[in-house]
């Protein structure tokens, strides 16, 4: 009976706590691997808040502090990205 119970009970709940941990550790392993590559790649923090300006090209609403400035006739024009200044430029 005992022995029937170590066979039948322990022995697949061993099996799968080792299996378990290995698993475990192999995915924590990848996780980790990837992680720093990821954060490299993230674009630094942006200011919040601040004065809104309308990009003349495509209307998008953007803060001063952080948009692309150019200065026309006198006057500060503020751009989305570098694509809208270079397109504004063109025309």
């Amino acid at each position: 009976m005992l022995r029937f119970f170590i066979i039948r009970v322990i022995l697949p709940i061993l099996l799968f706590t080792l299996v378990r941990a290995v698993l475990r550790s192999i995915f924590q392993g990848v996780r980790t691997a990837v992680t720093p590559q990821t954060k490299a790649r993230e674009s630094p923090p942006l200011q919040v808040g601040g004065e809104l300006t309308k990009d003349p090209v495509c209307g998008t609403y953007v803060s001063t502090a952080v948009a692309i400035t150019r200065t026309v006739n006198g006057r500060a024009v503020h751009f989305c990205s570098k694509e809208c200044r270079d397109k504004y430029r063109a025309a």
